[in-house]
């Protein structure tokens, strides 16, 4: 109506979880899921190869415990960009907007088609007329997916968010400075470790945890 003040300042969403703290528990959530998801991927695609995956009915189990935790990881991860972004909408400016957002967006489907073809590879050895070199194609597609294309998505986005933070002192400095780091690790040497990819949840775990408990520092005009 016309007039209604209630009806123009309303918002939808609870103050929480368009606060710090809602961007630290969906920044914990997002981090704890997701590392827990691909160690229990790696754990169980182990270098022993297709045949050991084939006759190990409890490595199957793991790989499929951590495929289900990817979509969690996913939901997650997009509350956490939303806040965050709903966080920094005073100072950022329309390319960082756009570089964040795009490169959390893209990471997040990187992430998703890796895992469905995860998926994808867990019915076919579970399945009688499996075939090794199918699998093998099928398993360096993810590792690809993951390591390369979803990793320096990743990166961009640690780079954006480190970039904007400077300015805002929300955390301590050396939060965004270490989010520099590890943006150039994966950058640069994404692929070349398997364990290289855990890296990124573990940022998003040090700055959430400092959005929680850490106070603003006082900006200057």
């Amino acid at each position: 109506m016309p007039g209604d003040e209630n009806s123009t300042t309303a918002e939808p969403t609870p103050p929480f979880w368009r606060s710090r703290r809602g961007a630290a528990v969906a920044g914990i959530a997002f981090a704890i899921l997701l590392v827990a998801a691909m160690t229990l991927m790696r754990l169980a695609a182990s270098e022993d190869g297709f045949e050991a995956l084939r006759s190990d009915s409890q490595r199957r189990t793991l790989l499929a415990w951590g495929l289900g935790l990817v979509p969690f990881a996913g939901i997650a991860f997009l509350w956490f960009i939303g806040v965050v972004r709903e966080r920094l909408a005073e100072i950022e400016d329309r390319l960082f907007s756009t570089v964040f957002l795009g490169s959390g967006l893209l990471f997040l489907a990187t992430l998703f088609m890796a895992a469905v073809t995860s998926a994808s590879m867990l019915e076919m050895v579970s399945s009688v007329n499996a075939d090794a070199d199918l699998w093998a194609f099928g398993r360096t597609s993810t590792e690809t997916l993951i390591s390369v294309y979803a990793m320096r998505m990743a990166a961009v986005f640690t780079l954006s968010v480190s970039t904007v933070g400077l300015r805002t002192s929300s955390v301590p400095r050396w939060v965004y400075y270490l989010g520099y780091l590890v943006a150039l690790v994966l950058l640069v040497a994404s692929g070349e470790r398997q364990w290289t990819p855990l890296l990124f949840p573990a940022w998003v775990l040090v700055l959430s945890v400092m959005l929680l408990f850490a106070r603003p520092e006082a900006r200057s005009r």
